[in-house]
C-alpha cells in the first residue's frame, strides 16, 4: 500500500520530556537531505503499558532485568569495564542497560533509573580528548582474561543506543556533546581502523552505528555526520547486494543469526539518505528468502548460531528475537510498511514469551518450533554449549542472551505508537497501553488503548484533552493487519467504515474529550505451509501449537556452574506429541477447528494453564515418528499416503507463546 507523506518542516533541535511529555514538544523529524519518514518515534516515557503488557514489564523489573547485577556478579559488578573496572569491557554490560534503561523510564521506576545512572555517567565521563569514549583496557568478558580489542567499535554501538534513549527521556545535553566528539573521532579513525579492525561483529552491525549518526544529524545539522555516514555504510557488510543476489540466505552457515537480525535494517537506515528502490527491493527479497529457506512458524528462522535451514528442530536464538524486533520497529518508522508491524507482532506474541520463564529469571538460548524435550543433550545445532542450549537457565547456552533479552518488551512498548508528519498520531502495533502526545497545533492529548489483543478482537481507544481544550483536530492512523479479512471502525458507537486488511486507515476529524474509537479485527483460523510440507495452524497474529503436559526438573549443576549456572531446568513430556493433522481444504477449516475462549484474559497469559484461547481439532498419532536425540525424529513428509496412524482423537492447541513443549508444524496425513 502507498502512504501519502506530507512534507514537514525540519527542526534544528529536540525538546524532550523527563518522565512525562510536556506541551509544545517538537518531535524529531528527518532533516534535509534525509527524506521525511512517515512515522516518528515518541519520547521515551510517553507510552505507558497497561494490562498484560504492564504485567510483563513488572515481572522484568522483579526478575532478572531488575536484578542482573545480583544474579550475574561475575560480569555485572563494579569491575565491569563500562564502570571503569578491569572486567568485561565488551557487550554484556551495555546489552543489559540497553533493556534496563527503557524499562526504568517507561515504568518511571526510581530504583531502576538509579541502577542505570552509574553506567550512563561513567560512559559520558570516560570521553578522552581525542573523542574516544568507553573502556580503554585490554580485558575480556571475565576479569583477568586479556585481549587486544578494548577499542572495538561494536560495544560502543550498543552504548550509543543507550545514550540515545537516555537523551530521549532526559534531554541531557552531555549526550549531544559526547556523540559529536565521538563521531569526529570515528571520522578520523575509520579510514585506517575500519569497522572490522578488531572483530568482525561491527562490520555486520554497522547499521546500529549509522542509525545514531543520522539521529544526531537531525538534532545538530553538523555536515560532517553525513560524511561519516557514508564511511560507515561502505564499511558495513553489504546486505543490499547479499539479499538481491539471494545466495547467502539459501546457504546454511553463511551468516550468524544475530548479525542477520541486527543487520537486516541497515539498507533501510541508509535509504533515508539515498531513497533508491534497490534498498526496499533488497529487504522485500531478503525476508521472502528467510521465510523460504530458514523460516519457522514462530516468525523467526533456523539459526543456531549460523543459519541452519528450516527444519523445525533447528534452534532460534533469543538474541535473534529481540534484535529482529528492534530492526522491525526501526524499519516500520522509516517506511510505514505494514508487513513490518505484522512481523513484529508475530515474534512478540509467539517466539518471545515462550523463551523466557514466567518469573523472568530463566531463559533458553535456543528454542525449537517442534520442541518436545528440554534436556542437557548435544543436538544437531550449528553450535553446542555442553548440551545446555535448550534448558531454561540464567546462563545456559551462552550468556549474551542473559544480558540482551531485556530490550524485547520495553522497546516493543516504546514502538506501539508514533507521531506523524501530518501532526497526528498513529497506532501501528497493538497492546494495552496509554500514550501522551502532542497533536495539531501542539496540544497534548491522551489516548487510552484498552484491549486483550492479541487474544481478543476488539481494541478500544478513548481520547481525552486538557480541561481547557474543548476540541482538537488531527489525523488518527490505524493499522489493519494483513491477516484480517474485514475490519470495522466505529466512533462513539456509530460505524465509520469497514476496511480490508493490509492498509492504514487515517481518520481526520475534530476530536473531543471522551470520544471513543473501536477497532474490530475479526480473527479466523488459517493454515501456513512449512518444512517438508508441514502445516501450522494460525489465528490472527498467533500461531497455535499442541498442548503437551510438562514435567519440570530442577538440576543442580556441580560440574560447570561458572559457565552455565548453578541450576537449570529440564522439561519432559507427560503426554503424547507425535500427531499428524488430516488434510483439509481452506473452505473446511472453520468446521475442522473449534475455537474456545476464556471469559477473561488473565493478567499474565503466557503459560499453558493461563492460555486464554484453545483450538480443538481431530488428529492421529504417527507411531513411526519417534524421539531422536531428545528431539522429534525426522518429520514425516506431508502428504504421505499409506502412513501407519493410530485412531482419530481430539487434540488441544494453545497459543505458541503459552507453550514450553509443543508441536507447531504438523505433518499432514494423506487420506
Amino acid at each position: 500500500m502507498k502512504i501519502t507523506v506530507i512534507c514537514f518542516i525540519c527542526f534544528t533541535s529536540l525538546l524532550q520530556a523527563i518522565a512525562q511529555p510536556k506541551t509544545n514538544i517538537t518531535y524529531l523529524h528527518n532533516r534535509a537531505p534525509l527524506q521525511p519518514n512517515p512515522y516518528i518515534e515518541l519520547p521515551l516515557g510517553a507510552i505507558k503499558p497497561q494490562g498484560w503488557l504492564k504485567e510483563m514489564l513488572v515481572r522484568q523489573k522483579n526478575g532478572a532485568s531488575g536484578r542482573l547485577d545480583e544474579l550475574y556478579p561475575l560480569v555485572m559488578n563494579k569491575r565491569n569495564g563500562w564502570l571503569g573496572g578491569d572486567g568485561d569491557q565488551w557487550e554484556r554490560g551495555p546489552y543489559w542497560i540497553d533493556g534496563l534503561l527503557p524499562l526504568a523510564y517507561i515504568l518511571d521506576d526510581k530504583e531502576l533509573i538509579a541502577k542505570t545512572k552509574p553506567w550512563v555517567e561513567w560512559a559520558i565521563n570516560s570521553q578522552k580528548p581525542d573523542g574516544y569514549f568507553g573502556p580503554d583496557k585490554d580485558y575480556g568478558p571475565e576479569p583477568g582474561l586479556q585481549r587486544d580489542n578494548s577499542r572495538d567499535w561494536w560495544p560502543k554501538m550498543v552504548m550509543l543506543k543507550i545514550l540515545k534513549q537516555y537523551y530521549s527521556a532526559t534531554g541531557d545535553q552531555r549526550v549531544i556533546k559526547l556523540m559529536t566528539n565521538y563521531f569526529k573521532y570515528q571520522l578520523q579513525e575509520l579510514p585506517t581502523k575500519p569497522l572490522d579492525n578488531w572483530t568482525f561483529w561491527a562490520r555486520y552491525r554497522g547499521g546500529d552505528n549509522l542509525m545514531v549518526v543520522y539521529w544526531l544529524y537531525n538534532i545538530t545539522g553538523d555536515a560532517f555526520l553525513l560524511d561519516l555516514a557514508e564511511i560507515i555504510h561502505k564499511q558495513t557488510f553489504d546486505y543490499t547486494q547479499a539479499f538481491l543476489e539471494g545466495n547467502m540466505l539459501s546457504t546454511q552457515g553463511s551468516i550468524h543469526c544475530v548479525n542477520l537480525a541486527q543487520g537486516i535494517k541497515a539498507p533501510l537506515v541508509y535509504y533515508q539518505h539515498h531513497p533508491e528502490q534497490k534498498y526496499t527491493d533488497a529487504i522485500t527479497k531478503g525476508f521472502a528468502d528467510i521465510r523460504k529457506y530458514n523460516g519457522m512458524a514462530h516468525g523467526l528462522y533456523g539459526g543456531d548460531e549460523a543459519l541452519h535451514g528450516n527444519n523445525p528442530t533447528q534452534g532460534s536464538e533469543l538474541c535473534s528475537a529481540v534484535e529482529m524486533m528492534f530492526s522491525l520497529e526501526t524499519m516500520l518508522g522509516i517506511t510505514g510498511n505494514i508487513s513490518f508491524a505484522d512481523h513484529l507482532e508475530k515474534i512478540a506474541f509467539n517466539a518471545l514469551p515462550t523463551q523466557i520463564t514466567d518469573d523472568f529469571m530463566n531463559r533458553q538460548y535456543f528454542q525449537q518450533a517442534n520442541q518436545v524435550m528440554l534436556t542437557r543433550q548435544t543436538r544437531n545445532f550449528d553450535v553446542n554449549h555442553s548440551g545446555t542450549d535448550v534448558c531454561y537457565g540464567l546462563l545456559t547456552g551462552y550468556p549474551c542472551c542473559t544480558s540482551n533479552m531485556h530490550q524485547g518488551w520495553p522497546k516493543f512498548t516504546q514502538n506501539l505508537w508514533y507521531a506523524t508528519p501530518d501532526k497526528g498520531i498513529a497506532a501501528l502495533v497493538y497492546a494495552p497501553s496509554e500514550v501522551n502526545a502532542n497533536v495539531g497545533n501542539g496540544i497534548q492529548v491522551k489516548m487510552l488503548e484498552e484491549t486483550s489483543y492479541p487474544f481478543g478482537e476488539t481494541i478500544k481507544f478513548t481520547f481525552s484533552t486538557p480541561k481547557k481544550v474543548k476540541s482538537v483536530s488531527f489525523p488518527f492512523h490505524l493499522r489493519i493487519p494483513q491477516w484480517c479479512k474485514q475490519a470495522s471502525i466505529t466512533i462513539n458507537g456509530k460505524i465509520l467504515q469497514e476496511a480490508a486488511g493490509n492498509q492504514i486507515v487515517k481518520i481526520n476529524r475534530e476530536w473531543k474529550s471522551g470520544d471513543v474509537v473501536e477497532l474490530q479485527l475479526p480473527m479466523h483460523v488459517f493454515k501456513t505451509q512449512w518444512y517438508e510440507n508441514s502445516m501450522a495452524v494460525e489465528r490472527g497474529p498467533i500461531t497455535y501449537a499442541l498442548k503437551i503436559e510438562e514435567e519440570w526438573k530442577k538440576v543442580n549443576n556441580t560440574t560447570d556452574s561458572i559457565q552455565y549456572g548453578s541450576i537449570y531446568y529440564e522439561v519432559l513430556p507427560k503426554s503424547t506429541w507425535n500427531y499428524g493433522l488430516p488434510q483439509v481444504s481452506d473452505e473446511k477449516l472453520t468446521a475442522s477447528f473449534t475455537v474456545t475462549k476464556k471469559d477473561q484474559v488473565p493478567v499474565y497469559p503466557w503459560n499453558p494453564a493461563s492460555a486464554p484461547i484453545e483450538i480443538r481439532t481431530k488428529a492421529k498419532q504417527i507411531p513411526s515418528w519417534k524421539l531422536y536425540n531428545d528431539m522429534t525424529g525426522p518429520i514425516p513428509y506431508s502428504i504421505t499416503y499409506g502412513l501407519e496412524t493410530g485412531k482419530e482423537e481430539e487434540i488441544v492447541l494453545i497459543p505458541y507463546g503459552c507453550t514450553r513443549l509443543r508441536i507447531a508444524q504438523f505433518p499432514v496425513l494423506g487420506r
